[in-house]
């Protein structure tokens, strides 16, 4: 426990003090939707990582909690503070009684049922127009305030973002190591298994599910009151598979895992951007040689580089 604490401490630590190393400007900009996505990794985490349960329709509860604090704080005028919690039941209430029939499917079946969900709700919002805007999208959704602060630059958006995040990420590593992580982890191994064990591998599914889409729309809330605008061509079936990559490239069942995957996938198009005509090939290329040599994700596949040439290199050279 000491030692998960630790590593808290040490995450909480880096992401408060980032900003200081930017000084504004678009970096930081970027590293608000570092932010969100680790958010949106960690959410789709939970449900895959742990459960094994693959999804493919993550962008669509991320939509749905964004057109819910959108339509709901710049149309009728309510206070965001109270929508966002509210957006986040009404989703996870949804996702838990969509749960019951499409969690009884397995592999690509669960895949392709989870990618008709995600398409059906990214249709919704491109046709429902009098309400959502369709595709021209929804403007005019108010920054988050707290006692008279209006979080409406980088910087203060940024530390809105992380806080939630950083919330999001002690609570996750929590129920990682709780009774209901375990379970997971069981259910994830074999199903049949964790049911002679005694666990209700159906209802966990369904719970964690309904809670992963909670935190997905909680991240689109606040991608909502942050960019004052949004459309739907941000919540389509590339950014579920965006979320996807970032999982297994982070490592799957890992939180911090999550993160990392996070600030590689959100970090790197704009670093490529030089490259201009070849960024996506050498996207493409890294995250190929990724996939082929830390098949575990950055999270376990750094330390194990490091024990494999640098440590035994080390132990050479002090006992020469």
């Amino acid at each position: 426990m000491k030692k998960e604490l630790l590593k808290f401490l040490v995450f909480l630590v880096i992401v408060m003090a980032a900003p200081l190393a930017f000084k504004g400007g678009y970096l930081l900009n970027v590293l608000v939707f570092v932010g969100i996505n680790t958010m949106l990794a960690i959410a789709l985490n939970l449900l895959l990582g742990y459960a094994g349960q693959i999804s493919l329709g993550h962008a669509g509860f991320f939509g749905l909690g964004a057109y819910l604090s959108g339509i709901m704080t710049a149309t009728y005028g309510w206070n965001p503070w109270l929508v966002m919690p509210l957006a986040a039941l009404i989703v996870g209430i949804l996702a838990f009684m969509i749960g019951f029939p499409v969690l009884k499917l397995k592999g690509h079946y669960l895949a392709m049922a989870t990618l008709g969900l995600g398409i059906i709700i990214y249709i919704v919002f491109n046709e429902t127009v009098d309400l959502t805007g369709g595709p021209s999208g929804l403007s005019g959704i108010p920054n988050l305030t707290i006692a008279g602060t209006t979080f409406d630059t980088d910087l203060k958006n940024y530390y809105l973002i992380w806080s939630f995040t950083s919330v999001i990420v002690f609570l996750a590593v929590n129920l990682a190591r709780s009774r209901v992580g375990r379970a997971l982890r069981a259910i994830h191994d074999s199903e049949v298994a964790a049911q002679v064990l005694g666990v209700n591998a159906r209802i966990i599914k369904i719970q964690i599910f309904a809670l992963s889409a909670a935190i997905s729309s909680l991240a689109g809330s606040l991608y909502a009151h942050t960019m004052t605008f949004i459309s739907p061509a941000s919540f389509g079936f590339n950014f579920s598979v965006e979320l996807l990559t970032m999982v297994v490239i982070g490592g799957l069942g890992s939180i911090y895992g999550s993160f990392f995957g996070a600030v590689l996938l959100t970090l790197l198009p704009e670093f490529l951007r030089e490259a201009q005509d070849y960024d996506i090939v050498i996207y493409g290329a890294l995250l190929m040689a990724m996939v082929m040599f830390m098949p575990g994700g950055l999270v376990r596949g750094i330390p194990a580089l490091f024990n494999r040439f640098i440590k035994p290199a080390g132990k050479g050279n002090g006992h020469a």
